[in-house]
């Protein structure tokens, strides 16, 4: 039996390479010779430059830029060999991870650093940026990026403002730089979800608070988002704050679309077609993924969704493992999921959960080998 093992890291717990590893031990210790191929993925957040340079023939760059306190940060972004395209992911320069829990206040931090990579890819001579926007700290909606680039925000008084999310609301005036990127610069933004620049399902409040934010500063920091907004609606004459995704990253993703007449398109999907995945689903039997938590997300958006659609589509069976299993049989079958486990060996607390992920994945993976050897499963078809 042919089984692709690809998969996802597993945050703040293991790396999606070594999620393949785990699982692809487990399968061995089952004793039954499959053959199997590590496929390691992301879906455009953090650790996704990594996984496109193991995929692709390329480079790693690395560059000393502001973090999202403005703090010299080394950060690194993919080129490809022959420089005409860059892969960046904002969480490089303008993660969550990048800030101690004390430290994260999104009416304060910038996208300042991911406009420095921006530049270093373009003065590297690239032509097609693919920007990632997953995992980010900010709520400035890419003002700290532009300022980068050369732009300047003024307010009333036509005095500069430093590009943050508290700032927003005070911005009246937006200058472009005196020398803007490349015209024939192409930037796509990774975005997988849908969220407006504002309002109840705006970047403040769904994501804000997972950055810091109290229920105070989500009214600050949505308030600046829809005046930003109008500005960038009035300024382009189109009507980016309702852009589906422009929301995603703290407004970046609307952001990108004003400063860098960028487009916004499903993360997972493009890192799956560059990375030549579908080549691979269609030799094999059998696709084993993985996911920290399984739950309503899973249904929308999210890397293991387009997966288990794909292997649908080929009629390969998908088993997924996770940390925490919360989907019923229903939704796990409306996902694209022949079977789903949870690797907790039982009631255990989050931190043992964390530091076992490697060791309980090897063992759900090696039950499941010893299921799959007595079955005699092979390619079938999925309902």
């Amino acid at each position: 039996m042919r089984i692709l093992i690809a998969s996802d890291s597993f945050k703040d717990a293991l790396s999606a390479t070594r999620v393949c590893r785990a699982i692809g031990r487990g399968l061995k210790k089952a004793g039954h010779g499959f053959s199997t191929q590590l496929f390691p993925l992301a879906d455009g957040g953090e650790g996704t430059a990594e996984i496109l340079a193991h995929h692709l023939d390329g480079q790693m760059r690395e560059l000393t830029v502001k973090d999202p306190l403005y703090r010299p940060h080394t950060a690194r972004y993919l080129l490809s060999r022959d420089k005409q395209v860059a892969f960046i992911e904002m969480a490089q320069a303008a993660g969550l991870d990048l800030l101690k829990p004390a430290e994260r206040d999104p009416l304060e931090t910038t996208t300042w650093g991911v406009g420095e990579l921006i530049r270093d890819a373009v003065e590297s001579g690239a032509e097609r940026i693919l920007l990632a926007i997953g995992g980010s700290a900010t709520n400035d909606a890419g003002t700290g990026m532009a300022a980068a680039l050369g732009y300047a925000f003024l307010d009333k008084t036509g005095q500069a403002l430093e590009p943050s999310g508290k700032n927003l609301i005070r911005i009246r005036t937006i200058v472009p730089p005196k020398a803007p990127l490349a015209g024939n610069l192409r930037v796509e933004v990774l975005c997988d979800v849908s969220n407006p620049l504002f309002g109840p399902a705006g970047a403040a409040f769904v994501y804000a608070p997972q950055k810091g934010a109290d229920p105070e500063q989500v009214r600050v920091l949505d308030e600046g988002l829809r005046h930003i907004g109008d500005l960038f609606d009035r300024a382009s004459g189109k009507s980016i704050a309702a852009m589906p995704g422009s929301g995603a990253a703290g407004g970046l993703g609307a952001g990108a679309v004003f400063f860098l007449d960028a487009v916004l398109q499903p993360g997972a999907e493009t890192i799956l077609e560059l990375c030549r995945f579908d080549s691979a689903l269609q030799t094999a039997d059998l696709l084993i993924t993985g996911e920290g938590r399984l739950d309503d997300q899973t249904l929308n958006g999210k890397l293991i969704g387009t997966l288990c659609r794909k292997a649908r589509l080929h009629q390969i069976p998908v088993v997924a493992l996770c940390g925490d299993l919360q989907l019923t049989a229903e939704k796990q079958a409306a996902a694209g999921l022949t079977a789903a486990f949870s690797i907790a060996p039982g009631p255990i607390s989050l931190e043992e959960a964390l530091s076992g992920t490697e060791r309980n994945l090897e063992k759900t993976a090696e039950d499941i080998g010893r299921l799959l050897a007595i079955s005699g499963i092979g390619r079938s078809p999925v309902g």
